[in-house]
C-alpha cells in the first residue's frame, strides 16, 4: 500500500475515560498516550479546554493517533451510569441491584439522559434510548418512577 505525500497514517485509537476539564498526565491518560508517543501535555491541555464545561463529570473521549504522532481527539457524552447517580443523587450503585435499591429516577430525568446519551448510542429513537438508560438503572440498583 503507498501513502500519498502528507496524507497522515492513523496508527492507533485509543478510547479512555477521564474527569472533564480535570484531566492530569498521571494514570490512566499519561500511559495510555505514552506509548503511543503522544505528547501527553498538549492533549490534556487541549481536553481540558474542550470540557470545561463539564467540570470534573467523568466523559469518554476518543484519541485517533496518527504516524506522525499527532493526535484529534472526540469527546463523547457521559456514561449513563455517571448520569444516574447525578440524577439520582446516589455515590454508587448497588451492589446487589435485585434485591437493594439505592435511589429512584423519575420518567422525566429518564428521558433527559436518554437525550443527552442519543448521539453515542446505538439507537435511533428517543424511546430505545430511554429502554437502553433504564436497563443501566436496573443494573444500578435504581428505581425509575413515574
Amino acid at each position: 500500500m503507498t501513502v500519498a505525500k502528507g496524507v497522515k497514517e492513523l496508527t492507533a485509537t485509543i478510547k479512555l475515560q477521564a474527569p472533564g476539564g480535570q484531566a492530569t498526565p498521571a494514570p490512566p491518560i499519561g500511559p495510555a498516550l505514552g506509548q503511543h508517543g503522544v505528547n501527553i501535555g498538549q492533549f490534556v491541555q487541549q481536553f481540558n479546554a474542550a470540557t470545561t464545561a463539564l467540570n470534573g463529570m467523568t466523559v469518554s473521549v476518543v484519541i485517533s493517533v496518527f504516524s506522525d504522532r499527532s493526535f484529534t481527539f472526540q469527546v463523547k457524552s457521559p456514561p449513563a451510569a455517571v448520569l444516574l447517580k447525578d440524577a439520582a443523587k446516589i455515590a454508587k450503585g448497588s451492589g446487589v441491584p435485585n434485591k437493594e435499591k439505592v435511589g429512584t429516577v423519575t420518567r422525566a430525568q429518564l428521558r433527559t439522559i436518554a437525550e443527552r446519551k442519543l448521539p453515542d448510542l446505538n439507537s435511533n429513537t428517543i424511546e430505545a434510548a430511554e429502554r437502553i438508560v433504564a436497563g443501566t438503572a436496573r443494573s444500578m440498583g435504581v428505581d425509575i418512577v413515574d
